[in-house]
């Protein structure tokens, strides 16, 4: 996933249905000597079933808890969508403008509070690891970075087959791959985590090998591909980002339909379009484990 110099201004067009981060706070300065508990927190985002077509859907919201020793104050951290899934999902089709119009970014949220019943009634509220204030400080400042660097979500996970080791064409970059981040940050300061099962969903697109397109300007500039503009619009047209979560899943599902009669895909990756030729299975909705992590350098006890 390409990393960036700043994060854009967003665009007063795209609007959130729901506030980000309504009560978020700056990510305090804690004590060396502290002791702080980390916690993995996971709930399904929406229990949805849909006919018999895909069952019960395992859609997971991933999160990280701190709890400090020396206050007893709780946190959680969490990475999510600014102007929500469809948005970076779909982008809107809008008149007098040939270039479709994206709301995507994504980024950090930090505030007090751990809602425990939220995580505990359908999800998880686990420690995995005690870190020191040093530690938490250093994760912080890589938090900072992470955030003003990697600024796009991305929500398809894009191989070539099923199988556990074919070729990732692209990678998704959502709430999970953020908190994988962490505990990777974590354990390369010197974090040593429990040995627990820890799973997480991703939605994946099977193709063959992608073929690159251009970019906005390439495409839809002045000296542009018409009949390539067109075709890009014309695969966007049934979808609608401003929506709720159940109207997703309804464009997921036309996404299936569209994907599976004519084997194609475009997508928009890191400001850049892709042409996908889909293949069987096309489209998975993944629950899988993906072991916590070992740190690079020598752990140590606390």
């Amino acid at each position: 996933h390409r990393r960036f110099d700043y994060r854009p201004k967003t665009d007063p067009y795209c609007q959130a249905r729901y506030t980000f981060c309504p009560t978020g706070s700056a990510i305090p300065l804690m004590k060396e000597e502290d002791v702080i508990e980390v916690y993995r927190l996971q709930a399904p985002v929406w229990e949805f079933k849909y006919g018999d077509l895909l069952g019960h859907l395992k859609i997971m919201h991933d999160a990280v808890g701190f709890k400090s020793s020396l206050t007893g104050k709780n946190y959680t951290m969490e990475w999510y969508e600014l102007f929500q899934l469809g948005n970076c999902t779909f982008p809107h089709l809008r008149p007098g403008m040939d270039a479709p119009f994206w709301c995507n970014q994504g980024a950090a949220c930090f505030y007090e509070g751990i809602d425990d019943a939220h995580w505990k009634a359908n999800g998880t509220l686990v420690l995995v690891t005690t870190i020191s204030g040093t530690m938490f400080n250093e994760m912080a400042q890589w938090v900072k970075y992470d955030n003003e660097t990697g600024i796009f979500y991305e929500t398809w996970t894009v191989q070539a087959s099923p199988d556990k080791t074919s070729t990732v064409w692209f990678d998704s970059y959502e709430c999970s791959k953020f908190v994988l981040r962490t505990y990777q940050k974590l354990a390369d300061l010197g974090a040593v985590f429990k040995k627990i099962q820890t799973n997480y969903t991703s939605i994946v697109l099977f193709s063959g090998e992608p073929i690159y397109l251009g970019n906005e300007t390439s495409i839809f500039g002045p000296q542009g591909n018409k009949t390539l503009a067109a075709a890009i619009r014309d695969f966007y047209n049934p979808f609608k980002p401003h929506q709720s979560v159940r109207e997703f899943f309804v464009d997921l599902f036309k996404i299936i339909d569209r994907v599976i009669l004519n084997h194609q895909f475009y997508l928009f990756y890191n400001l850049e379009y892709w042409f996908l030729p889909m293949k069987s299975p096309y489209l998975k909705i993944i629950y899988e484990e993906v072991p916590l992590p070992v740190g690079s350098k020598a752990s140590f006890g606390l």
